[in-house]
Parts: structure tokens; C-alpha cells; sequence
């Protein structure tokens, strides 16, 4: 249960965080459900881009049935992270970074650093998805594809109402995912019983699975996503945390429908004996297994979509990391957005997809934010009442958001990992 704030002022200092970002306050009810649904879906699809679907095929391939329960226990703790993210940035009317500089002076530009360097990195790659989207979608040259997807997101940021844009063609992509995913799974006739039975107790238990999982759903940048959209909107606030917390949560609910609904197409081919090359593209082939030429074409739909719903959510989030959260510096971080799709774009036609080497430095940065992050998060939440307006914290949501901050720090410890293994 919320508890109510100690200071009269918090509900109309944390509601006006915002200062008319560039979507401004909402003006109604309706208006500000509407920016919610957009800050969802703008974390569900920042979530579910490329390297989403191969994992999620490659991890089906290995285990089998066995896959759900780590999709299940990898929703619970991605619940426990963004419960706690998006209330405290909802209340204290701060940007994850802004919390970070106010905690120790520079932390928050640190952040920042590791979020724009890893933004960049990883939208090479998904400018790349996309490309690789529309050849198998409608035959056109990947390079072409790609470079035409990101001169059309970057036109979501020149539009005069680029906020509420946002909002619904990330609407629209994401419900575009799930639908044909759906419609791909049915075709594959997966032993939904033999999935639903090892949700809960699993044939084997994959710990490399569950952390992964984790780290590709709520790490780096799209930690943040859905809460600085949130802000951006002009939806946080003390009044409004029931909304927020729904919001948070289903946030992940989407995600995990989708990694479920493409588990299911997965697992339909491999109990049907297919062979899915693992160091290849898994997801295509299941995809094609499961419906024939169409099949290679919804692949095509939903890897586009994924693709450009992440280069979108890449570059506004990292934007969000770069500009201050007022409405002066709206059009500076729709400008900033536009510069960093322009300067991946680029990347992508010179060098191709990032070379590999690269995206492993990029992911091991890149995993520092989650932890670094929320335990900034956590530490506002449970000693600087004076960042949160006077809001007494629920001891309970804390005591989860630790367990994220250790799961968060394990991630990071496996992400460095394997870059000392790499240079060894």
C-alpha cells in the first residue's frame, strides 16, 4: 500500500517535474493515460529488439519446454527493477542521471557516458535488423532498408507533435509484433501444456538463461526508458503512483508476451524435429519452419519492427541522459535524438554491423548502468527523503529493489567477465 507523502508541496513539485517537456503536460485524464500507454510501449519495444528475438530462439533451441521457467523468474525480477525505477524518478521528478549527480557530484554525467557510448554501439546493430527487416520483408537491399528505417524514425523527432507521434507508432509496432508472432506460434502447434507445465517446474533450471534474460530485458538504457518517457509526458507524480505502478509493471507483462508468444513459435519446430543453427539466425529459420515463405516474410515485419522501435528508443533515451528535463530543452534533445540516429546510421553504412569485439566492450559498459542506477535508485529512495519530496518509501518495494540491485551487479560482473576472458 502507497504511503502518503510528509510534505503538503510534494504532489504539486513532483507533478510539475516535467516543466513542459516536449510533449507538455498532459491536460486530462484521458491525455495522460495516452502518455502512459507511450511510455510502456516505449520500454516494451526498446526491450524487444534483434538481439531479443535470437536470444530468445537460441535459449528455446538448447532448453527446450524447460525455457519458460526461466522467462517466468526472469519477469519476476524485471518486475522488482522497474517497480522501483519508475517510482522514484515518478516522485522525485528527476531523471535517473540528475538523481545521480545529486547524489555524488559527477555519477550522473558517469551514467550518462555509458549510456550514450552503448546507445550508439547497439543502434549500429539495430539499424542493421532493420535493414536485414525489410530484405526479408520485401527483398530490398539490407544496407538501403536499414539507412530508409532511420531517416523514417528520424522524422517521428521533426514532427510538431513529435511526443504524441511517439506514443502511438510505438503503440502500432508493438501490437504489430505480438499479433504476427501470435499468428506464427499457432502455426508451429506448440505443446502449450508441456510449456505451461515446466513454467513452474521446469525439467532443468538454466542460471545463464534467467540472468541473461534479465540483462536484455531491463539493462543499459532500457532501464530507463519507460520512466524518463514517463517524466517527459508530464504523468509522474505523487497523485498519480497508482497509474505509474500499474504502468511499470505492465511494461514488463508486454515484453514477457511477446518472449513467451516467440518461445512458443520456437519450441513448435524444435519438438517437431527441427534443427535450428544456433550461430546463425534461429529465429528466422523457426519462423520459416513454422509458416513456409510467409513465415520469412512475418519475420521480416516483426525484425523491422523491433528493429526501429529500438533504434527510436536507443536514441531518445540516450537523448533524455544528455539534455536537462524542462521544457527549454525540449527541442535540444529531440535535436540531440536526431544526431545520435544520424551518427549510428552513418556507422552502420561505413562499417556494417558493429564488429564483434566492439559490441562486447559496449555490452560490458553498457551493463554498469543497471547497477549503478538503481542502487543510486534504492539509496534516494531509503535516505534522501529530501530528493523525494518527503515521500515515505515502502520498506517492502525497497527490500525488492535490493534484491534487483544484486542481480544487477551480478550481470555486471558477468558482463566484465567475459571481456577479461576475451583479452586473456
Amino acid at each position: 500500500m502507497d504511503n502518503p507523502t510528509t510534505d503538503s508541496n510534494a504532489a504539486s513539485a513532483t507533478n510539475g517535474a516535467p516543466h513542459g517537456s516536449s510533449v507538455g503536460t498532459p491536460a486530462s485524464a484521458k491525455a495522460r493515460r495516452t502518455a502512459l500507454l507511450g511510455a510502456v510501449f516505449l520500454m516494451a519495444t526498446s526491450a524487444i529488439g534483434p538481439g531479443f528475438l535470437t536470444q530468445t530462439a537460441t535459449f528455446t533451441a538448447k532448453l527446450g519446454a524447460a525455457f519458460a521457467f526461466a522467462i517466468l523468474i526472469s519477469v519476476i525480477l524485471d518486475i522488482a527493477i522497474q517497480l522501483n525505477v519508475w517510482r522514484v524518478i515518478a516522485v522525485s521528478g528527476r531523471r535517473a542521471q540528475e538523481l545521480g549527480n545529486a547524489v555524488i557530484p559527477g555519477l550522473g554525467w558517469f551514467m550518462s557516458a555509458l549510456i550514450v557510448i552503448g546507445g550508439v554501439v547497439f543502434n549500429i546493430g539495430n539499424v542493421g535488423g532493420a535493414g536485414l527487416g525489410t530484405n526479408a520483408m520485401l527483398g530490398v537491399d539490407p544496407k538501403i532498408g536499414g539507412i530508409v528505417t532511420a531517416v523514417l524514425a528520424i522524422g517521428f523527432f521533426l514532427s510538431r507533435r513529435a511526443g504524441v507521434a511517439l506514443d502511438r507508432v510505438l503503440v502500432v509496432l508493438g501490437v504489430v509484433m505480438i499479433v504476427v508472432t501470435a499468428i506464427v506460434a499457432f502455426s508451429s502447434n506448440p505443446p502449450v501444456g508441456q510449456a505451461l507445465k515446466n513454467t513452474v517446474w521446469p525439467e532443468t533450471i538454466d542460471l545463464l538463461a534467467i540472468i541473461t534474460l534479465v540483462g536484455g530485458t531491463v539493462g543499459g538504457y532500457i532501464t530507463y526508458a519507460g520512466a524518463h518517457r514517463m517524466l517527459d509526458s508530464g504523468a509522474g507524480g505523487v497523485e498519480h503512483l497508482a497509474e505509474t505502478t500499474r504502468s511499470s509493471v505492465t511494461s514488463i507483462i508486454v515484453t514477457a508476451i511477446m518472449r513467451f508468444l516467440l518461445f512458443l513459435a520456437v519450441l513448435g519446430v524444435v519438438t517437431a524435429g527441427a534443427v535450428l543453427n544456433v550461430k546463425g539466425n534461429p529465429a528466422a529459420e523457426a519462423f520459416q519452419f513454422a509458416a513456409g515463405d510467409w513465415g520469412m516474410r512475418f519475420f521480416g515485419v516483426v525484425l523491422w519492427a523491433a528493429g526501429i522501435s529500438s533504434i527510436v528508443g536507443a536514441s531518445y533515451t540516450s537523448a533524455t541522459f544528455l539534455t536537462k528535463s524542462s521544457g527549454a530543452g525540449s527541442k535540444t534533445q529531440n535535436t540531440v535524438t536526431i544526431v545520435l540516429i544520424a551518427l549510428s546510421t552513418a556507422l552502420f553504412a561505413i562499417i556494417g554491423t558493429a564488429p564483434a569485439t566492439l559490441l562486447v566492450f559496449a555490452g560490458a559498459f553498457n551493463g554498469l548502468v543497471l547497477p549503478i542506477g538503481v542502487t543510486v535508485l534504492i539509496y534516494v529512495a531509503l535516505f534522501r527523503t529530501d530528493l523525494m519530496n518527503g515521500y515515505r518509501y515502502p520498506k517492502w518495494l525497497a527490500a525488492v529493489g535490493i534484491v534487483g540491485v544484486a542481480v544487477a551487479w551480478f550481470l555486471a560482473w558477468r558482463s566484465f567477465g567475459g571481456v577479461f576472458e576475451m583479452l586473456g
